[in-house]
């Protein structure tokens, strides 16, 4: 598989991820991972952030441990800018939000986080920033997970119901995440009733936009700073990095009424 390089000096590498590939392994899974893809040309690399399998978009990698520390330093630090675009379900009625809720884990799921009631274990603060770029109603496909037939690769769902006379509302957003927790957006949309579209774990039953087939989720872009050349503990220039707009849901919100 070949993966497109956005930008790249000696210290890092940002790479525009697509949707179905792991970025850690898995124990559970043999596929191929994004180290897998570049440890042969680069073998110091370590991941500096990590994006959900489903999820595409700008991915930040170092080629160097110390230049690894450097920008986990902005992460943690909540200096470095992130920003996402998703379709969602249903018409969100704000033009523009924070979401403020502390995520924990899921009673009833391992796999999945909460946002408000019946959270347990150990609650950790996020913040999630959201625009309305457009409310649209499109043609949709019903999605069902409590069908006998298996699911496809990715985790989503073979049997879905075409209805082509009908229309379901949706929404465009971006969206900015102000920290950093596993499944953040996706669960702080769910919280809001309006969960990510495609979302096999959060939205397994509501429609589905005709033409979306994965997750609809994308890493935009990121904003941070480099080293600052010989000064190796003060910051550099500003950088930031962009990935194209995914054609499906160009296509999708084209043609949305």
């Amino acid at each position: 598989m070949k993966i497109k390089v956005l930008y790249e000096d000696s210290n890092i590498l940002a790479i525009d991820k697509p949707s179905g590939i792991l970025v850690h392994p898995d124990e559970r899974s043999k596929e191929k991972t994004i180290l897998d893809l570049f440890l042969k040309k680069y073998p110091k690399l370590e991941i500096v952030h990590r994006l959900d399998k489903e999820t595409s978009g700008v991915m930040l990698l170092a080629k160097n441990k110390k230049t690894h520390e450097f920008l986990k330093s902005q992460f943690k630090n909540r200096e470095i800018k992130k920003t996402y675009v998703a379709i969602v379900s249903g018409n969100v009625k704000n033009d523009r939000g924070v979401i403020n809720k502390p995520i924990g884990r899921s009673p009833k799921d391992f796999r999945r986080y909460l946002a408000g009631r019946g959270v347990r274990g150990e609650l950790r603060d996020a913040v999630t920033e959201y625009r309305v770029l457009k409310r649209f109603k499109a043609k949709h496909c019903e999605i069902s997970s409590r069908s006998s037939l298996p699911r496809v690769r990715g985790g989503s769902h073979t049997d879905k119901k075409f209805h082509n006379a009908s229309l379901s509302k949706f929404s465009y957003l971006e969206i900015r995440p102000k920290t950093g927790r596993t499944h953040q957006i996706r669960v702080h949309m769910k919280y809001l009733n309006h969960p990510v579209v495609c979302d096999s774990l959060y939205n397994p039953d509501n429609p589905t936009p005709k033409g979306i087939t994965r997750m609809a989720l994308h890493a935009k872009s990121i904003e941070f700073n480099l080293p600052a050349g010989k000064a190796g503990n003060m910051k550099g220039d500003v950088v930031k990095v962009e990935s194209s707009v995914p054609l499906q849901f160009k296509k999708v919100i084209g043609n949305c009424l």
